[in-house]
């Protein structure tokens, strides 16, 4: 049943199964797991307790993952750098701590598992010892990342305000797909709605072979004369994305490289992560295939000796039928994926 209090996507891995490994000093009781079981309904969420001593945890994950045999495996923190270990399967890393040895020496001493477990131990202690054997588990990360296929089915999540762990560089020098999100180190409801979701959204469709129309969006419609965002512009971007195929638009000027690096890092800047490797430079409109172009009003129209600019629908952002956003959003409310 959906809940009418909170976003949700019926439809995303729609009888599929998730398996959530999660972090350090936590349990599969943790919050993220009832979220993600939130925000798709129609998907089995699997979790369970991770033993304190790596051998054991690496061991009792890729037993679980050899039995549930999930669609998709999510691991944040310490759960991220087992998830990476986690073979043949496709994989989502959420600020993988990949040096939990350091990452764990500052919390040294007698600790609190953030989370019940299952066998009633709440209370545990980070000796010197326990840092050396997740040091030596950190040794085999990227064992398999020399396997063409390994390098599609991983993916790696990064808050760009992280003040736990830093590892962006390191799984990049790996792994082709490091995404940056505007957060921290916690997984919380806005990260996932915003960042997790349009991610999980794009291995669901690449597992089905889902083909979604195409919507091509110029990036002057995105932003103002002050480059900042349009007025609705997240809104209808997060609307689009749900059902259609959206890239970003924006002109490939041959005299001006920088150009095309400062349209990438605003599109990176106010989009982040549902917009990652969704930039189309050209200055040939009429070669795009696609279903769908919004683009300025003010643009200049073609004459009748030149191509035509966008062979599919185009719709005119800033027009007397759709002056703002909002107008534009209500179209493809209508339209419905179509």
């Amino acid at each position: 049943m959906e809940n009418q209090f909170v976003k949700q996507y019926p439809e995303l891995m729609r009888g599929k199964k998730l398996m959530y490994v999660h972090g350090f000093g936590s349990s599969a009781q943790s919050g993220t797991v009832q979220m993600l079981r939130t925000l798709m309904p129609n998907a089995t969420v699997v979790a369970r307790d991770i033993p304190l001593h790596p051998e054991e945890g690496l061991q009792m994950l890729k037993a679980m993952a050899a039995e549930e045999q999930p669609d998709l495996i999510i691991g944040t923190s310490m759960g991220g750098m087992y998830t990476e270990m986690l073979t043949g399967f496709d994989r989502i890393l959420v600020n993988p701590a990949f040096e939990m040895g350091d990452t764990m020496s500052k919390f040294t001493g007698k600790q609190v598992f953030q989370n019940p477990r299952e066998d009633g131990v709440q209370e545990f202690i980070v000796t010197k010892g326990l840092i050396k054997e997740y040091q030596e588990m950190t040794t085999h990360n990227f064992e398999h990342a020399a396997d063409p296929e390994e390098r599609t089915r991983v993916i790696g999540l990064f808050g760009d305000n992280d003040p736990v762990v830093h590892t962006y560089d390191l799984f990049h020098e790996h792994y082709p797909t490091a995404i940056g999100f505007h957060g921290e180190h916690r997984l919380t409801d806005k990260v996932a709605m915003h960042y997790l979701i349009p991610v999980i959204r794009y291995i669901d469709d690449r597992q089905e072979g889902r083909e979604r129309p195409v919507v091509y969006v110029d990036i002057e419609t995105l932003r103002d004369s002050y480059g900042n965002a349009t007025a609705s512009m997240h809104k209808a971007y997060e609307m689009l994305i749900e059902h259609y195929n959206v890239y970003v638009l924006a002109p490939s000027p041959s005299n001006n490289p920088q150009q095309m690096l400062n349209d990438t890092q605003w599109v990176e800047q106010f989009l982040s992560a549902p917009a990652w490797g969704r930039i189309v430079f050209t200055n040939q409109r009429q070669m795009l295939y696609g279903d769908y172009l919004i683009t300025p009003t003010a643009q200049p129209k073609p004459t009748l000796q030149e191509q035509p600019e966008f062979m599919g629908t185009q719709i005119e952002w800033g027009s007397d039928e759709f002056k703002t956003w909002e107008e534009i959003i209500v179209f493809f409310d209508r339209l419905g994926g179509q």
